[in-house]
């Protein structure tokens, strides 16, 4: 099971409809988008952070490895709004205006990776999944889905057998030696996950699928409150934000 997956089960919003989650930090992560980046991106991501490192009990090692590799994207393609192609002589120049671009892209980006991140940290997939069919998306969409998801794990299971079955080989004990061993992991779980998908849709076939899945779903209370409840940070947080870019003081 991946971290995320794992933290996510065990936080104690887990009980909490998706939909009252969605419009917490759905809320918040229209506020990165939309909001004037400062202060509305660092006070977007300060709430959310809170959120999912206070009550929601996400662990700080897990989130903070979640979010370094996104983050250090993140500023690479930030860093190209730098620099442009200067004059006529095609060289590289500094951009007047590329630090305040970059930095508002920055901001707004990592805010809102914050918000998802914080999202899928209490949220299992699984249980989320099934109930996207109320709001009107597709259900082989979402079945679709559904099922690369969970082949997911278990072709990084597979792969990890057979790297560990090629490291006792001394598979991977030199550069040539790697690379030959990565090129046959990659085509033999090319061919075992193409052969375990077959045989899913024969099984599926065999058992009379008529094009949609029964799940067994937790039953989760929706109670309206609860949504509104929700919905009231990510408005204050606009609210803040407007107040203080438009110069409206107490």
């Amino acid at each position: 099971m991946l971290a995320i997956d794992a933290a996510a089960y065990r936080s104690p919003w887990r009980r909490v409809h998706p939909a009252a989650k969605g419009a917490f930090f759905g809320g918040l992560l229209l506020c990165a988008l939309t909001l004037p980046a400062w202060p509305g991106a660092p006070l977007t991501a300060a709430v959310a952070l809170a959120a999912a490192l206070g009550p929601a009990q996400v662990p700080p090692r897990a989130f903070a490895r979640a979010a370094w590799a996104p983050l250090a994207f993140i500023l690479t393609g930030a860093a190209t709004l730098l620099v442009g192609v200067g004059g006529g002589d095609g060289l590289l120049a500094w951009t007047p205006d590329g630090t305040a671009w970059a930095a508002e892209i920055s901001a707004r980006a990592a805010a809102a990776l914050v918000c998802q991140l914080g999202f899928a940290f209490t949220t299992p997939l699984a249980e989320l999944l099934p109930r996207l069919t109320a709001i009107g998306l597709p259900t082989a969409l979402v079945e679709v889905v559904a099922l690369v998801y969970r082949m997911l794990f278990v072709a990084l299971d597979t792969a990890r057998r057979i790297g560990a079955g090629q490291a006792a080989r001394l598979g991977y004990s030199g550069r040539r030696a790697r690379l030959r061993s990565l090129g046959s992991l990659g085509a033999a779980l090319f061919i075992r996950s193409y052969d375990r998908a077959r045989r899913m849709q024969h099984g599926l076939e065999c058992r009379g699928y008529t094009g949609e899945l029964r799940v067994l779903l937790d039953p989760l209370p929706l109670r309206p409150a609860a949504v509104a409840a929700c919905a009231a940070p990510p408005l204050l947080v606009a609210a803040a934000t407007l107040a203080y870019t438009y110069g409206v003081r107490p």
